[in-house]
């Protein structure tokens, strides 16, 4: 019972990531239909910009405690957001708005980017490098008998949490989110109503890169950080939006937790059958899972609703 419960959380918190590296995905592919290779490089953008925080900002305040040294992780995540958005948006005004309507174009030019990212980042430091998390998420917190939740994980899904109640309020209690959701549903009726429809995509592909950014930041808390972070999760992500259905909020959040628990949920399974490889062989099952059900609703879980 209690390797289900800890293997359940686990689940939770990687969850909780791939939910905030498929949100982005979610608003540039159902708003604009661009196919971002590179937003898991921006996923590994976010976590450097957390890495050179702490590299030049918290190591000087070590020995305070840890107060002053969580704060500056803390604001590292809104830096990540910020820079990682701001880039977003030099990428959508330089590439992306000459490539609309043209997805497979989009999927090339992002790869290329993707890779120009890469190997800017290994020109800095080509190695996997460590961050320390704050002295106030070490440890766990008791809930019974053998069972403890890393405070690190909690945070990664409280991190998540406050993303998705940030996002819904954005969409459902702002000008500019009514306006992103009227150009997702129908951009025809949208820009024949005087909605700027360009910029409605601009800012919005911004907000997704921001969103992987604070998603890369969130990744420095499971373990090291390299060039080649972000191309674990883009699979992940686009798993998940396909599977939400493309362009749907809450499936993009449904999808993501049940690929986060499902995962670590197989790999358990073939581990206690004695088979090797059991994180390939689970991820595997995932991808099987995945294909036999679109089968029967091809427009994912939650398909979002437009008139046609």
């Amino acid at each position: 019972m209690q390797i289900y419960v800890a293997q359940l959380f686990n689940g939770l918190s990687i969850g909780s990531i791939l939910l905030l590296a498929a949100l982005g995905l979610a608003f540039s592919f159902g708003l604009m239909k661009v196919i971002n290779m590179a937003h898991g490089e921006f996923i590994m953008l976010g976590a450097y910009v957390t890495y050179i925080f702490q590299a030049f900002l918290a190591e000087p305040l070590r020995g305070d405690n840890g107060q002053k040294e969580g704060l500056i992780f803390v604001i590292s995540i809104f830096a990540a957001f910020l820079v990682t958005g701001a880039l977003g948006l030099i990428l959508e005004n330089l590439v992306i708005r000459r490539l609309y309507g043209r997805p497979l174009d989009t999927l090339l030019a992002t790869w290329g980017i993707g890779l120009v990212l890469q190997q800017v980042v290994r020109s800095y430091d080509p190695r996997n490098v460590p961050v320390t998390s704050p002295s106030w998420l070490n440890g766990r917190l008791i809930v019974a008998e053998g069972i403890g939740f890393p405070y690190s994980r909690l945070f990664i899904i409280g991190l998540a949490l406050f993303c998705v109640v940030g996002v819904y309020i954005y969409l459902y209690h702002t000008t500019n989110g009514r306006r992103t959701r009227a150009v997702m549903q129908n951009r025809e009726m949208a820009s024949a109503l005087g909605v700027a429809t360009r910029r409605v995509d601009a800012f919005t592909f911004a907000l997704g890169t921001g969103l992987a950014g604070v998603a890369g930041s969130a990744l420095t808390l499971i373990g090291q950080i390299g060039p080649q972070l972000g191309s674990s999760y883009i699979v992940d992500a686009f798993m998940v939006v396909v599977l939400g259905g493309v362009g749907s909020f809450p499936g993009t959040i449904l999808a993501a937790l049940v690929i986060g628990t499902l995962n670590p949920m197989f790999e358990m399974a073939i581990s206690s059958a004695g088979a090797d490889s059991a994180a390939s062989l689970g991820k595997v099952l995932v991808f099987v899972v995945i294909i036999v059900f679109l089968q029967f609703r091809p427009n994912g879980l939650l398909a979002l609703r437009t008139r046609t």
